[in-house]
């Protein structure tokens, strides 16, 4: 509305605006009396405070009755106001199913884990992501070498998979310089080891850049100790070093019998622990099996809290194998190795890709010694793990990538079905994750 409309009769604001001058004057009226003449008797003080009472009586009734005039003029399309739903629906959805949603703790490293972040990330905020820091290879492994911090790789694709950031700041964040000494180092990196520099420990510069880029949830090295992984071959070499354990495997021919780390104590970190007990839902992977999820468990503190943890526990198979880690594996066998490094069986279900990658792209990954991993259903079903299904396959810049939008709503259903329907203190949230789902179903079609 230009000024003028405001003018003409019958818009119900400006009789409302004079009553709250009439309000405004009355104060100020017994404000300039009291300066004058200050407060000589009981009568005078009563009628001063019915002066300033009435006063702010009018301006409050003048306030209510001009946004009632407002809103009707809004609703008669006088005044044209834009709301954009989306974000209204964002506001409205994480003050009250993010910040109630379940608690989810993830678990693992690499590529596949932040991929399944971003995915989670909205169904609820109460996530927590426990990342591997036993990296020793590309930019990560020489910070960690000239700095001797932990390795900041896979912690920062965690952190930017959660944070609410503009494209820019994640693109400047992954910019991985190209020549010179800071060669095939990304800035995000370089980012966090200057946060741990100002901080008492890298569990606080964490923190901090999680805070600095309003992350939803937390995300936590699983243990602030040096760790070193370790792999012993079934020929009984012994191979150090995480980069180094899947080249030796394929070396010299032998495939990955045990893991171990250093030091064998390595203390979790507290906030770790009280996550994992407060836990919904625990999901180990998506990633490499043998680097990125078992080094998580063989800290002790982790292990011994997930065998006590009553959250339902899901493992994401990977969609391939992995040369030198998980050659000739089904899915039956990933699981294995998890129970056998943590020296219990803790998986509840297991998310397994039924879905179908080309064939020029399956001969491009069986050149490089990748297949995909076979099902098996009776393998899983005699280890007392339940299969759930889904087509996860998403092909980006030529590799096969798990589709976040489709593994998050999978994990969600399962979560609910299996956890949140028989909880009487969550049933509101799983009616919610329900119309949430059903709304995102809607719109992938």
């Amino acid at each position: 509305m230009k000024f003028t409309d405001w003018l003409r009769p019958g818009i119900k604001v400006k009789r409302w605006i004079l009553f709250g001058i009439m309000g405004l004057l009355l104060i100020l009226t017994g404000l300039v009396d009291f300066v004058q003449h200050g407060i000589y008797n009981n009568y005078y003080k009563a009628f001063w405070v019915l002066l300033n009472f009435m006063g702010i009586f009018v301006i409050y009734i003048s306030i209510t009755q001009s946004m009632k005039s407002i809103i009707g003029l809004i609703n008669k399309g006088y005044i044209n106001v834009k709301l954009d739903s989306k974000k209204l629906e964002t506001l409205i959805y994480e003050k009250r199913l993010l910040i109630k949603g379940a608690k989810i703790v993830v678990i693992g490293g690499g590529t596949g884990l932040s991929t399944m972040l971003r995915g989670l990330k909205y169904y609820t905020s109460n996530i927590t992501a426990i990342v591997t820091v036993a990296d020793d290879g590309g930019g990560s492994g020489d910070l960690r070498e000239d700095l001797g911090i932990l390795p900041p790789g896979d912690i920062r694709n965690c952190i930017l998979a959660l944070a609410d950031t503009e494209p820019l700041m994640e693109e400047l964040l992954q910019y991985r310089f190209p020549d010179g000494k800071l060669k095939n180092q990304s800035f995000g990196n370089l980012f966090l080891a200057a946060m741990d520099g100002i901080s008492s420990t890298f569990e606080e510069a964490v923190q901090k850049m999680s805070s600095v880029l309003a992350v939803t949830g937390k995300v936590l090295p699983v243990t602030l100790d040096n760790m070193v992984l370790k792999a012993k071959l079934k020929n009984g070499s012994i191979v150090m070093g995480e980069s180094t354990i899947g080249q030796e495997a394929i070396k010299q021919k032998s495939p990955i019998e045990r893991l171990f780390i250093e030091p064998e104590d390595a203390k979790a970190v507290d906030e770790a622990i009280k996550a994992i007990r407060e836990a919904d839902a625990i999901i180990l992977g998506p990633g490499s099996l043998y680097t990125s999820v078992i080094p998580n468990i063989l800290v002790k503190d982790i292990g011994a809290a997930l065998k006590r943890s009553s959250a339902v526990k899901i493992y994401v198979s990977n969609i391939m194998t992995q040369p030198g880690e998980t050659d000739g594996y089904d899915v039956a066998d990933h699981i294995k190795a998890i129970h056998k490094h943590i020296d219990g069986e803790i998986i509840d279900y297991v998310m397994v890709n039924n879905g179908k990658i080309g064939d020029d792209l399956e001969e491009k990954y069986k050149n490089e010694g990748s297949n995909l991993v076979e099902i098996n259903k009776d393998n899983i079903s005699k280890l007392g793990v339940e299969m759930v299904e889904g087509d996860f396959v998403k092909i980006k810049d030529g590799y096969i990538r798990h589709d976040a939008e489709n593994l998050a709503s999978m994990l969600i259903e399962t979560i609910m079905d299996r956890k949140l329907f028989y909880d009487k203190k969550k049933i509101v949230e799983y009616f919610y994750l329900s119309e949430r789902l059903k709304q995102n179903k809607r719109n992938r079609e």
